[in-house]
């Protein structure tokens, strides 16, 4: 039976100081939070849950702002675990001001240790502790107030384990010498989190089909996602809702010149056209203007012959070093990682190698592995 943990609801400044005051001795802090995020581009946060290991406090980040005791707990003191944190820390950085640090992923971890790199957190209680936790608030409505005796246990229960799952996994990770690793990853993803890589115009480089554009329609394509950044953030809508990756690649292939041809594009729907068409073909000018030297260089098709066989020789790298580390290939190098450091070599530029650790266990025969790959 899953345990029932000591609950402690926050709600006033004075009750979350004194909470901060409970765990400030601790060794770990588990931390999660419940979030609603379907019509926004920023997360609303719902509940913050952190246990040291044995009560939880669960905190209403809608009746009470983040107190300066809470926001040094989370940037400095004890280790701070998350499952699967990456959505988490964007709560934090906008309900806190600051991300938890110093970061332990106890999904990360498990990859490290040859488990599955994206293993659920019931599914890493049942792993580690042997109990199996109920599922039934997964889809709850955490805005909801007051949350039900449920609610709340389920909420709970979503940190009181977590200290018990890392002390078993940090002692693997110790034995196998991986603590550094992960601590090198959990660093790599507070940067990311803090830097918001999405926001520096480089959001474009995640559309898998941009081999399929000239360099002047790159550009174009690269010129609206920036836009796009910055509009959902301004109007705090998901992107989907003020146009759609697909609508945004749509134009760049059609490089329309007006309204009306604008409006021919398949997916473009009147409201984009009345509202930022005016916007979007000024952004599509700006590309055709741009002078070729200030073009991003054309991309090789991933359905070419030459690109499956470089894709496929840096992969046997991989899986080989996987095999022998006992890891899943994905947790060295992703595909879209493996693409971009085949496109650096074939382009000539400096090449996109692996940084940390997974440098030190992967260059040496990527670059050797390079060699074969004709330019």
């Amino acid at each position: 039976m899953p345990l029932t943990p000591e609950i402690h609801w926050i709600d006033t400044p004075e009750a979350l100081d004194a909470a901060c005051q409970a765990v400030e001795d601790a060794d770990v802090i588990a931390l999660d939070t419940e979030f609603f995020r379907e019509n926004t581009f920023y997360p609303v946060p719902a509940l913050i849950q952190f246990s040291a290991g044995s009560a939880a406090w669960l905190v209403d980040p809608q009746a009470v702002s983040c107190t300066d005791a809470f926001r040094r707990l989370l940037a400095e003191g004890p280790v701070k675990l998350l499952h699967a944190a990456s959505e988490d820390l964007e709560v934090f950085t906008r309900w806190a001001g600051v991300t938890p640090r110093p970061l332990v992923d106890t999904q990360l971890a498990q990859g490290l240790l040859g488990e599955n790199p994206a293993m659920g957190y019931q599914k890493l209680v049942e792993h580690w502790v042997g109990e199996t936790l109920p599922k039934d608030e997964t889809r709850s409505d955490w805005l909801v107030r007051p949350l039900s005796e449920t609610q709340q246990q389920y909420a709970a229960l979503d940190v009181v384990y977590l200290v018990q799952v890392w002390e078993q996994q940090r002692r693997d990770l110790e034995r196998l010498g991986r603590r550094e690793w992960l601590q090198a990853d959990g660093d790599a993803m507070l940067d990311q989190a803090e830097r918001g890589v999405e926001a520096d115009g480089q959001w474009y480089l995640r559309q898998r089909q941009l081999w399929r554009l000239a360099p002047r329609q790159i550009e174009a394509y690269r010129r609206m996602t920036i836009w796009r950044e910055g509009e959902t953030r301004d109007r705090n809508l998901p992107r989907g809702w003020l146009v759609h990756d697909r609508v945004l690649f749509a134009i760049a292939e059609a490089m329309p010149g007006n309204r009306h041809e604008l409006a021919r594009v398949e997916g473009v729907k009147p409201s984009l056209v009345k509202r930022d068409g005016d916007t979007l073909l000024a952004l599509l000018a700006e590309a055709k203007r741009c002078d070729e030297a200030d073009l991003p260089g054309e991309l090789p098709s991933p359905m070419e012959p030459a690109f499956k066989r470089g894709i496929k020789t840096l992969k046997t790298v991989v899986n080989a070093e996987a095999e022998a580390l006992g890891l899943a290939p994905e947790v060295l190098m992703r595909r879209r990682d493996l693409e971009a450091l085949l496109v650096s070599h074939l382009e000539g530029s400096e090449p996109a190698l692996p940084a940390g650790w997974r440098g030190e266990r992967l260059n040496a025969g990527l670059l050797k592995a390079l060699e074969d790959v004709p330019r």
